[in-house]
């Protein structure tokens, strides 16, 4: 697991080790069920006081990242969905104990022929719908989804989701990684949430590796997310020896980035930065975006 940090930088060790973690598992490069080293192995490696890796694990398992396993081992939470209930013995049987189900919650005879009737008309999947509780974040996977794609993209929150299940009617439903356990509850068995991988910035990183003179470099993200990751991640690059700005879209005012020697901006702020270097991040890799375009059969 390669993970490299300041500690000169401002950003707090503690947040640079928890959002490279992060982001090593959004972009596959830890996968479901793989284990993290341990706390005082990793701690030792780094040269670092043991609570401060325990305290980016713990932030981890808060999000549902990771999960602690059996001999105390801190692994990769699993995306899998929970499993069906034992096969029925065949259809009738099936019916019988959808109709005692429904009958035991209330329901009448002539509600669930309607209900049933309404879930046999609905079509295949015309469109997506991105479930993220971060609104930057949903934005941006909604904006990059409908270019690559060309297909209607619908985006709400997991809450908006919970009290509206109207929304997941004929859509294909994409969730960021670390949130399709969540998300899965919410939409129907047999149309599972797609989970989606982050392409990976080794490059953005080196650029700043190879910076030879003191310079300034800016990040700008219509979401708080990418810029508290894009933090943790570059921490160790730029060290003391450049200085890392970060700008949150909308802005109150205009900002001049003419000072900047790098602008990282995601894919909806390359569109407002104008900057002498701007280097883009597009946030799906490539790999997710040839599966959902499987998936809705294009």
């Amino acid at each position: 697991m390669d993970i490299r940090i300041s500690k000169e930088s401002e950003v707090s060790l503690r947040l640079q080790i928890g959002r490279q973690i992060a982001f090593l598992i959004a972009t596959g490069k830890l996968k479901p069920g793989e284990a993290l080293p341990s706390v005082r192995g990793l701690a030792d490696r780094l040269k670092i006081h043991h609570n401060t890796v325990s305290q980016a694990y713990q932030d981890l398992v808060g999000i549902q990242m990771l999960e602690r396993r059996r001999g105390s081992r801190m692994v990769v939470s699993s995306s899998e969905q929970p499993q069906a209930p034992a096969r029925l013995q065949d259809l009738d049987d099936l019916i019988n104990a959808t109709i005692r189900t429904a009958q035991q919650r209330g329901y009448t005879l002539q509600q669930l022929r309607q209900r049933v009737q309404e879930r046999m008309l609905l079509h295949p999947p015309d469109h997506f719908l991105v479930v993220e509780e971060e609104p930057g974040l949903r934005q941006l996977l909604r904006e990059e989804i409908q270019e690559n794609l060309g297909l209607p993209v619908d985006a709400c929150s997991r809450s908006e989701l919970s009290t509206n299940r109207g929304l997941v009617i004929g859509a294909l439903v994409v969730s960021p990684p670390g949130t399709v356990r969540e998300t899965t509850p919410l939409v129907p068995k047999d149309r599972p949430p797609i989970q989606i991988t982050y392409n990976t910035a080794g490059l953005h990183v080196e650029l700043v590796r190879q910076l030879r003179e003191p310079s300034v470099i800016a990040v700008v993200s219509v979401s708080e997310l990418f810029l508290q990751t894009a933090r943790g991640l570059l921490a160790a690059a730029v060290g003391r020896q450049h200085t890392m700005r970060e700008f949150f879209l909308p802005l109150e005012k205009s900002i001049n980035l003419d000072a900047a020697d790098v602008v990282f901006c995601d894919t909806i702020a390359r569109r407002q930065v104008k900057a002498p270097k701007t280097v883009p991040y597009r946030l799906i890799s490539s790999t997710s975006l040839e599966h959902l375009a499987s998936a809705i059969g294009r």
